[in-house]
């Protein structure tokens, strides 16, 4: 009898969630017009040092197929309102023991707790998914927005310099 092994250690397959506001699932090839819209904002791409500005068609593309390695994985955070994209967490793995989170949520959604449910919704999915590996996330201290959304959600600052520019690590869920 053949018994197929189910690699859980990829991010490719990671399943659709519903929160009370949102609908959170990977984002495929057909969303990439919806990502460019969101992300081809200064606000965006001047946060986030990976994201070109300007975010174009082709750049959404690759970003989305960069999920088929199961290393790195971004998901559209879509309001159940109106389905429109208003964020895109992305979930990342790091080594042997750690996944690492990252968020942009779109202008007209800022400040009305769309990253705060769409993180929270993540992490608890990337703790059932990988229950051995630390999650991490990295920001600038200067970031209050997002520093402080962060903190809100269990993230603790370790004191270490993140691999980015000016960022610091986070982990999330014990001490630092």
């Amino acid at each position: 009898m053949f018994l197929r092994r189910i690699r859980r250690d990829t991010l490719a397959d990671l399943p659709r969630l519903t929160t009370e506001r949102l609908v959170i699932a990977g984002l495929v090839p057909g969303d990439a017009e919806a990502m460019r819209r969101l992300t081809d904002d200064p606000a965006i791409t001047g946060a986030v040092d990976f994201l070109p500005d300007p975010f174009t068609l082709e750049d959404a593309h690759a970003m989305i197929a960069s999920g088929r390695r199961g290393r790195d994985r971004f998901l559209g955070a879509w309001a159940r309102a109106d389905r429109a994209l208003v964020g895109v967490v992305g979930a990342h793995l790091r080594g042997e023991g750690a996944v690492e989170i990252g968020y942009w949520i779109g202008g007209a959604a800022r400040g009305r707790g769309f990253g705060a449910e769409a993180v929270s919704g993540i992490l608890g999915l990337l703790k059932g998914r990988f229950p051995h590996r630390t999650i991490v996330a990295e920001c600038r201290p200067a970031n209050t927005a997002s520093w402080g959304l962060l903190t809100k959600l269990g993230f603790r600052d370790t004191g270490d310099d993140g691999h980015r520019p000016g960022r610091r690590v986070m982990v999330w869920g014990q001490a630092a």
